[in-house]
């Protein structure tokens, strides 16, 4: 069923739960989507949406650049038990035709908020070069990195701390030595800095707490230079720390309302999943979730959910249940998420330990995803063995930076999301022998099991991928070697594109209204 632009922007309007999806990939999808869109590439419907849309009889809303991707997604969503999909009709270029806007960016959302949330609360800033003087002059201060430890260690400002935003509330106590002593927060660019520094101010601390202008961007176009590999980490939480958390964030939770589910509540939320949708969040850190966590919770570190919210909820009327140990990091993670608009945010009363004790089922490590039809698909497509592939066209899968990291030496790269219009081009003869390839098979199993269905009966799936090949010691190559679609699966970072980039992202971002919209362009 199509939709006109009106009907969607009524649908985007109303109460009532639904999901719009962008089918383009990630780069398509950066330089112009409708505002609260959810970017899920083709590719990665059988992966992703199971957990993102759990109830079948939801409005689905698909949508791309022509209607052509649109069309060849939503085969995909019948299978998967969806009832109710729907396309925009014209796709982008009507939305447009209608007067209508679009936003460019990722993220939107949340940034949009950081935003608002900078100038309502005020947050104080500080610039880099008074940063860097009073390093310089040795000044007692705590400085902390609120991104991921891996963004961290890429490059932080000199002498901070990895202290993800989730994690401020619980660790800033046994950082601090003085209540005197200055607190700098920051982060990449704008938005987890003064999230952070927020979070830090709601604990009604002595300290002077800061957020970095413009984090480490604004350090590095300040000719500034960051520290790189830095591996520093906040220490495990003390019996004070957590005492004193632990009182911060019951006033938060009673100033923000912020409401408590049962773990028999949970219970009967997740056997109803199919019927109502519910999106379990794990707020810890990666190696608190990978020891045990709630079975079906998807990990969303507390900084992470409010940063790209939209990557982890595309239903915003649906249940969310934050959980972690205790409370805590749930609550503070909670209150943001509230305030961001989203009306059904609850906190897993007793966290994982209550969960348990009622006999909750658990799950460890960071399971990786099984595409829904992926088993089948791989029983009925034939297996190449890792060896000689003479005369064979290899086709490589996976993410475009995936594949330059590493691929079968001779491997093609070519993305899933558009094999169907791609495929005569690059293997004119359907007699042809194809073997398709992906770092651990999953992708290529459906691309080849698509292959075989479009009458490629020589198409075959490298048994294990690539790290099965790199297992039995054959050769791969690194290396955007050979690429046969546009590699726009992957967005850069403003600081690998350079300092114009840097630029006009700060311009952007600064500049965002309540719909997304910012008088500058990216780069």
């Amino acid at each position: 069923m199509d939709l006109s632009p009106a009907d969607l922007v009524a649908l985007m309007r109303s109460d009532a739960p639904h999901a719009v999806l962008d089918v383009r990939e990630r780069g398509a999808y950066e330089r112009g989507h409708i505002f609260r869109s959810t970017s899920l590439p083709r590719r990665l419907l059988e992966f992703r949406l199971p957990g993102l849309v759990t109830a079948f009889a939801t409005p689905i809303v698909l949508l791309d650049d022509d209607g052509r991707l649109a069309q060849l997604a939503a085969p995909t969503l019948g299978m998967l038990r969806y009832t109710d999909v729907r396309t925009l009709a014209g796709g982008l270029p009507a939305w447009r035709a209608a007067g209508l806007r679009t936003v460019q960016g990722i993220n939107v959302p949340s940034k949009v908020f950081g935003e608002r949330a900078l100038h309502e609360a005020k947050t104080p800033q500080i610039s880099a070069h008074e940063l860097a003087a009073r390093i310089a002059r040795g000044e007692e201060m705590v400085i902390v990195d609120s991104r991921t430890f891996e963004e961290y260690a890429r490059g932080c400002v000199p002498g901070a701390i990895s202290v993800p935003g989730g994690e401020l509330v619980l660790r800033i106590g046994d950082l601090v030595p003085h209540p005197t002593t200055p607190i700098v927060v920051h982060c990449g660019g704008r938005t987890r800095s003064y999230i952070g520094a927020e979070s830090l101010r709601r604990m009604r601390l002595p300290n002077p707490i800061v957020a970095l202008e413009n984090g480490t961007m604004g350090w590095d176009l300040a000719g500034l230079t960051l520290e790189r590999f830095a591996s520093r980490r906040a220490p495990a939480p003390s019996a004070r720390g957590r005492a004193a958390a632990s009182l911060v964030a019951k006033r938060v939770a009673t100033e923000d309302g912020i409401v408590f589910t049962t773990a028999a509540e949970l219970r009967a939320l997740f056997e109803r999943r199919h019927h109502a949708n519910i999106v379990v969040l794990d707020v810890r850190t990666s190696e608190e979730y990978a020891e045990e966590h709630v079975a079906g919770a998807v990990w969303a570190p507390g900084g992470q959910a409010v940063q790209a919210t939209d990557e982890y909820i595309a239903v915003r009327a649906a249940a969310i249940v934050l959980v972690c140990e205790g409370f805590v990091r749930s609550v503070m993670t909670a209150s943001w998420l509230k305030r961001m608009g989203l009306r059904n945010v609850s906190v897993l009363a007793g966290g994982l330990p209550a969960w348990k004790d009622a006999g909750g089922a658990v799950a460890t490590g960071h399971p990786a995803p099984e595409p829904f039809g992926g088993a089948s698909a791989l029983g009925a497509v034939p297996v190449a063995t890792p060896g000689p592939l003479d005369g064979a066209t290899i086709l490589n899968v996976d993410a475009s930076d995936v594949y330059a990291r590493g691929h079968v030496t001779g491997a093609a790269w070519l993305c899933r999301s558009r094999l169907e219009w791609r495929i005569a081009d690059i293997v004119p003869s359907r007699a042809a022998s194809i073997v398709t390839t992906c770092i651990d098979g999953w992708q290529s199993t459906l691309a080849a099991a698509t292959l075989r269905g479009l009458g490629y009966a020589g198409a075959r799936v490298l048994a294990g991928g690539t790290r099965a090949w790199q297992e039995a010691g054959l050769p791969v190559e690194t290396g955007a070697t050979k690429l046969l679609d546009e590699p726009d699966d992957v967005v850069l970072k403003p600081y690998d594109k350079g300092r114009a980039a840097m630029e006009a992202y700060l311009r952007w971002e600064e500049q965002l209204d309540e719909d997304g919209q910012s008088p500058h362009a990216l780069r």
